[in-house]
This record gives C-alpha cells, sequence and structure tokens, in this order.
C-alpha cells in the first residue's frame, strides 16, 4: 500500500512539475536574479557618482546621530559609541527599488501590455469581419428564399 501511495504522490508532484506555472515562475526567478545585478551596478556605477557630485560617493556613509557622539572604527566600521541612524542605506536600497521598478514597466509591462491591445483588436477585428460574413450570407440566403417564394407563387398556384 505505501508503493501505491507513494508513486501517486510521486505522479503528482511530476504533474505540479510539468504546469506551465512553475517553469515560467523559475525562468521569472532566475532573470530577475540576473536583472538585480544589473540594477545594483547601475546604482553603484551612475546613480550613487551623481549623488556624491553633491556629497559622499557612498550613500551607505550618509548617516545621523541619535545619541551622540557616533564614533565609528575605521578598520572595521562597527560603531563604537553612539546610536547611529543609517538612512543612506535606505536611499540606497529605495533607489534601487525605483530604478528596478522603472526598467521593468518601461521595458517589460508597458510594451507586452501595447502588445496584448493591438492582438485584442486584431482579434475583435477578424471576429467583426466574421461576423459582416455571416450576415451576408443570412442576407443572401433571404432574398434566395424571396425569390423562390415569389417564384412558387407565380406559377399556376398549385402546391
Amino acid at each position: 500500500m505505501s508503493v501505491k501511495k507513494t508513486s501517486s504522490v510521486w505522479e503528482g508532484f511530476k504533474t505540479f512539475l510539468m504546469r506551465g506555472n512553475v517553469i515560467d515562475l523559475a525562468v521569472a526567478v532566475v532573470i530577475g536574479a540576473a536583472f538585480t545585478n544589473i540594477v545594483n551596478a547601475l546604482v553603484k556605477g551612475i546613480i550613487n557618482p551623481l549623488v556624491g557630485a553633491f556629497g559622499t560617493k557612498d550613500l551607505d556613509r550618509y548617516s545621523s546621530c541619535l545619541k551622540a557622539p557616533c564614533d565609528f572604527d575605521e578598520k572595521t566600521g562597527t560603531v563604537t559609541s553612539g546610536i547611529p541612524l543609517m538612512w543612506g542605506s535606505v536611499l540606497s536600497a529605495t533607489l534601487s527599488f525605483l530604478i528596478t521598478a522603472a526598467v521593468v514597466y518601461f521595458l517589460m509591462v508597458l510594451p507586452m501590455s501595447k502588445y496584448l491591445a493591438r492582438m485584442a483588436e486584431r482579434k475583435a477585428a477578424r471576429e467583426g469581419a466574421q461576423e459582416k460574413i455571416e450576415a451576408t450570407e443570412l442576407e443572401l440566403l433571404k432574398e434566395i428564399r424571396d425569390a423562390l417564394v415569389a417564384q412558387r407563387g407565380s406559377g399556376d398556384g398549385t402546391r
């Protein structure tokens, strides 16, 4: 009985894996991980230096001191006294998120939406043309019926 149950569990698992959604999700995760590297490089290579033109080049170094004095060990970067608020790290993560969201929207979502809208318009146009053809055929059949009725009516009058 356990062999039968194990095989049914295994079959269910194989069915689950073969669904398109699981494969699509796996591809999305891999692409997302690769895309994260691109965004991080963009933030570190372009955004941080632009912000650095107004201050430090490393956004992570922006901080405020909640409890003074805030001292850091230069070698390890750890806090030796005080309570620092590292708001530069939050700013850097927020910029990374906004850049990622903008790139995903403008390079993936928006073009796909436009493409799907065009496909829907084409499908609607094809369906409209099909309905027009069917309406024309119906009118033609009505004309044939009327002609046959008129032909019968103009005959000798017997059925």
